[in-house]
């Protein structure tokens, strides 16, 4: 007989999916603009309750910008927080967007090198950063670079896991689910063959087999996945960064559109190994990644574990 708690999981559980999919019908009935005030409004309601999530955004705001006052972090995860709302809006009305309203929506900055591989037939790993828009990303790469193949993490419910992975694969992507399944790698390098555009979200240490990087002055955990990768098969690394930014006349949602914003080609060290070659390009990809989450930092949605001093701060008083 299942206890009292267990029920309880279960109906939470289930409340979040329903809850899901009405938001998802809901969303994509309202007007543009009433929708992005509506999420506008749940997400200073969320800061003004705080929590677990908000706090840790705000410890990770203040190692970006360590001259912030209290009053300027405080402003500051608003509008974080504005911007990971921002994010659920889009992705509830996304599945009723065609490719010319995603070129509309999105713009690439720096792609020629790129799209010069995809056009080759060769794949293209893309570094990521939990930032601004990924579907709308995704969904736009799938449209006019190349099909996308990318790995998600497991979400608790099983249903809510299975409506994103659905939802993701609607749009033509290739999801690879973190566990739970076969390993995802191989899946990865079967992409690359395929000359897939492989983009991994890897600015956070989901596997605790990732590397330690400098950032912002600071030792933080990344995964080494989209190196490895790369050094494995040969492909070309790059890192890339997404923002919102105000839209011209006739693009965007709601007056704003997500940037999609390229390195160069990430070098492949002369020395080492693989682990040690996999270890500087990922700090080359950390590196280039402080100057946007700088400049764009509300729309870096990192509200979880990064920083090796928060991970572990026994090891910081040694």
């Amino acid at each position: 007989m299942a206890s009292a708690s267990d029920l309880l999981s279960a109906l939470s559980a289930r409340g979040t999916v329903l809850g899901y999919r009405a938001g998802w019908a809901a969303v994509r009935r309202m007007p543009e603009r009433a929708a992005y005030r509506v999420f506008d409004s749940v997400a200073d309601v969320m800061v003004r309750r705080g929590g677990k999530g908000l706090a840790r955004m705000r410890a990770n705001y203040a190692k970006v910008h360590p001259d912030l006052d209290a009053a300027g972090l405080d402003a500051m995860v608003r509008e974080g927080m504005r911007s990971y709302l921002r994010y659920f809006c889009e992705a509830f009305r996304l599945p009723d967007h065609t490719p010319a309203d995603l070129d509309r929506m999105c713009r690439a900055v720096n792609d020629a090198a790129v799209r010069e591989s995809l056009a080759a037939g060769r794949s293209a790993v893309i570094f990521l950063p939990h930032m601004g828009n990924w579907d709308i990303a995704g969904a736009w790469s799938t449209s006019h670079l190349a099909p996308v193949t990318t790995v998600a993490e497991r979400l608790k419910p099983e249903e809510v896991f299975r409506e994103f992975f659905a939802f993701r694969a609607s749009l033509g992507m290739t999801i690879l689910p973190l566990t739970g399944g076969p390993n995802p790698f191989t899946g990865l390098r079967e992409a690359v063959e395929r000359g897939d555009f492989v983009a991994l979200v890897s600015d956070r240490d989901l596997t605790s087999n990732g590397v330690e990087v400098d950032f912002f002055g600071h030792r933080a955990r990344m995964a080494k996945g989209p190196a490895l990768l790369a050094l494995l098969t040969g492909a070309p690394l790059y890192a890339a960064e997404i923002h919102f930014a105000p839209a011209g006349p006739g693009r965007g949602a709601a007056g704003r559109e997500t940037v999609v914003t390229f390195s160069d080609e990430i070098p492949v060290p002369t020395d080492g190994d693989t682990q040690a070659k996999a270890q500087v390009m990922t700090q080359a990809c950390a590196a280039y990644l402080e100057g946007p989450i700088r400049e764009h930092t509300a729309d870096w949605h990192m509200m979880q574990l990064v920083f090796v001093e928060d991970l572990d701060p026994a090891r910081v008083a040694r």
